[in-house]
């Protein structure tokens, strides 16, 4: 059986391409795309034969594109499906490039994954999309009728850190309660119940604040100042989302100023984190209680637990949850390929994206 996997991971300023022989990663290249690089193109959708191309061109040095046995894309937002991994499919790349759920470089993913299968005569797939949606019926109302809350989170490193943490402790995903927060420009939260994520605070309306994102606000507050005649609707938007968390307080988006200003003592800033990791801890101990106090680890991951300061803050107010494990960064290169390598040795199905649709 061929192992080789061919993953490509397309963001908003690059694309991330690896070639993994089975669990090993063998070659791997991130390729920047600067604002000159992208001006030319009118629609997301047009980069995809510019993206393409420099794949190509990275892969001629050396890697034989024949040689794959699968090809794996992030996947973007699609419609609302139970995590795993997907056959890239007729519709699956209909929704992708339409932007029909929406738009967001993660969309170019299968397109491509399924353009160079093509070539390589293998399967094209994606695991664990952006729309990876697992939440209990209880979970949805939002507390308006007609407004339900919508499941939106990391959801690709949040399975992979949460396998390698079930590994890592002799058991499966699929029998272990966890809580895994991701700390990155967005935070989410979420509570992992024998391998489903049930509930999960979404990093564009609500729970914790965030480098520049505001998270819940107080409702009526937040509706006096959306008809204050201060601000449009499009710039209401913009500053929660863009314009709040910490860069509202602090006038800064870059996490190492940050930390040199609480290195420095700067009351603010140490105000503005102590705040930020109050929040988070609260989000945690939310979703312990969804997992009904019952939990084997409690996950922090993500860019931003590299700070210190602020994962400790965070540790000091869960750790009597359960035991906190920390693994900085992202894992989602590696998710991606095992997510394919799983179908390949049979360990789990391709889902269908056609039938697994929840709206």
């Amino acid at each position: 059986m061929n192992y080789r996997i061919l993953v490509i991971n397309p963001g908003a300023t690059s694309t991330k391409i690896a070639v993994f022989d089975g669990e090993s990663c063998i070659w791997q290249k991130t390729l920047s795309h600067s604002v000159d690089d992208l001006s030319g193109y009118d629609a997301l959708i047009d980069q995809v034969p510019y993206r393409k191309r420099l794949i190509e061109e990275e892969l001629k040095r050396g890697i034989d594109v024949a040689g794959f046995g699968a090809v794996v894309g992030r996947g973007g937002i699609l419609a609302p499906i139970p995590g795993g991994t997907y056959e890239v499919s007729d519709e699956l790349l209909s929704d992708a490039g339409s932007f029909r759920y929406g738009e967001h470089a993660s969309n170019l993913g299968p397109i491509l994954a399924g353009q160079f299968a093509a070539a390589a005569g293998c399967g094209a797939y994606v695991v664990d999309p952006v729309s990876t949606d697992e939440m209990v019926p209880v979970a949805r109302p939002s507390g308006l009728a007609g407004m339900d809350r919508v499941c939106r989170f990391h959801a690709l490193n949040h399975k992979a850190v949460a396998r390698v943490v079930a590994e890592g402790m002799g058991r499966r995903y699929e029998d272990v309660n966890f809580v895994v927060a991701h700390l990155g420009t967005g935070i989410t939260v979420g509570a992992h119940v024998r391998g489903q994520v049930v509930d999960v605070f979404d990093p564009m309306s609500e729970g914790s604040m965030s480098v520049d994102r505001a998270g819940s606000l107080p409702v009526t507050q937040l509706i006096d100042e959306c008809y204050s005649g201060r601000y449009s609707h499009r710039e209401m938007k913009r500053r929660v989302n863009g314009g709040g968390g910490i860069f509202s307080y602090l006038g800064t988006k870059d996490m190492r100023d940050v930390e040199r200003l609480v290195t420095e003592g700067d009351e603010t800033a140490i105000m503005a984190v102590n705040a930020f990791a109050y929040q988070a801890a609260k989000d945690i101990g939310a979703m312990a209680v969804v997992c009904r106090g019952e939990i084997d680890r409690i996950i922090l991951t993500g860019g931003m637990v590299r700070f210190k300061y602020l994962a400790d803050e965070i540790i000091a107010r869960v750790k009597f949850l359960a035991p906190p494990e920390v693994i900085p960064g992202e894992e989602e290169m590696s998710a991606l390929a095992f997510g394919a390598l799983r179908v390949l040795r049979g360990e789990e199905p391709a889902k269908n994206y056609a039938a697994s649709r929840l709206g």
